[in-house]
C-alpha cells in the first residue's frame, strides 16, 4: 500500500491537490501492473475500463489507416494515458495501446474511479483536472500539426518532450509528427546543423574562463 499512495501522491502533485485522506483513498483503488517491451495494453475493439499512469517506462497509442501504422501519443513516466472516447462511452476502442518499453503502471478503474466520485468532491475535481489537461494536449497537437511546418513540429517535440525524442524508435515518432521517417532523418540533421551554426557565430560570454584568458 505504501508503493500505492506514493503513487496517488505523485497524480496529486501533478494534476491536482488532494488532502491526505483523499491521497489514501485514491491509493486504495490503484492497481499495479507490468508490461515487457512490445507488450499490447489494450487492443483494438477492447473497452478502455483504466486510466494508467506510468510509473516506469514509456507507452504510445496508435491505430492503422489505410494498412498503416499511426501513431497518436506517447506517455512515459508522470503521465496519465488512456483512451479517451471508449473510456467515457465504455465502448470498444479503435487505438491501441502497447509497451514500447519495460514499464509499470498503476491502473485507476473505471467503475472504482466513478463510485469514488460519487462520495468525494476532491477525486471528483481530480478526473476533471485530467480531462482538462488531455483535452488541451491533444488540441495543442492537433494544432502543431495544422499551422507548423516539419521542423517546427520537430523542434516543438524536442523542446517540450525531449524525453520522446531520446527513447522512442524514430518511425514511430516520424508518425507521430505526420511525416516520413526520410522528413525526419532530413529535418533532424538541418535542426542539428543549424544549432551547431548558432554556436559557432554567437558572442562569447565575457564571463567564460575562455573568453577572458583569449582576450588579455
Amino acid at each position: 500500500m505504501d508503493r500505492r499512495r506514493d503513487i496517488a501522491r505523485e497524480i496529486s502533485r501533478i494534476y491536482c491537490t488532494l488532502t491526505p485522506p483523499s491521497v489514501q483513498i485514491l491509493g486504495s483503488i490503484l492497481v499495479p501492473l507490468k508490461f515487457q517491451k512490445g507488450d499490447t495494453i489494450l487492443k483494438e475493439g477492447q473497452v478502455c475500463r483504466n486510466l494508467y499512469f506510468v510509473d516506469k517506462g514509456m507507452v504510445r497509442q496508435y491505430y492503422y489507416k489505410n494498412n498503416k501504422d499511426v501513431t497518436e501519443h506517447f506517455s512515459f513516466e508522470g503521465r496519465i494515458v488512456f483512451c479517451i472516447e471508449s473510456f467515457l462511452k465504455q465502448e470498444p476502442s479503435r487505438l491501441i495501446v502497447e509497451a514500447l518499453e519495460n514499464t509499470k503502471l498503476y491502473a485507476i478503474p473505471y467503475d472504482d474511479l466513478n463510485n469514488l466520485m460519487v462520495r468525494n468532491q476532491e477525486i471528483e475535481m481530480l478526473y476533471r483536472k485530467i480531462l482538462e489537461h488531455v483535452a488541451i494536449s491533444s488540441q495543442e497537437h492537433a494544432d502543431s500539426q495544422r499551422f507548423e511546418n516539419a521542423t517546427e513540429r520537430y523542434e516543438r517535440l524536442l523542446l517540450e518532450k525531449p524525453e520522446i525524442v531520446l527513447r522512442a524508435p524514430m518511425v514511430h515518432i516520424a508518425s507521430f509528427l505526420q511525416m516520413t521517417p526520410e522528413t525526419l532523418s532530413r529535418v533532424r540533421n538541418g535542426s542539428v546543423q543549424n544549432n551547431n551554426t548558432k554556436q559557432q557565430h554567437s558572442p562569447k560570454d565575457e564571463n567564460d574562463a575562455w573568453w577572458t584568458h583569449a582576450t588579455k
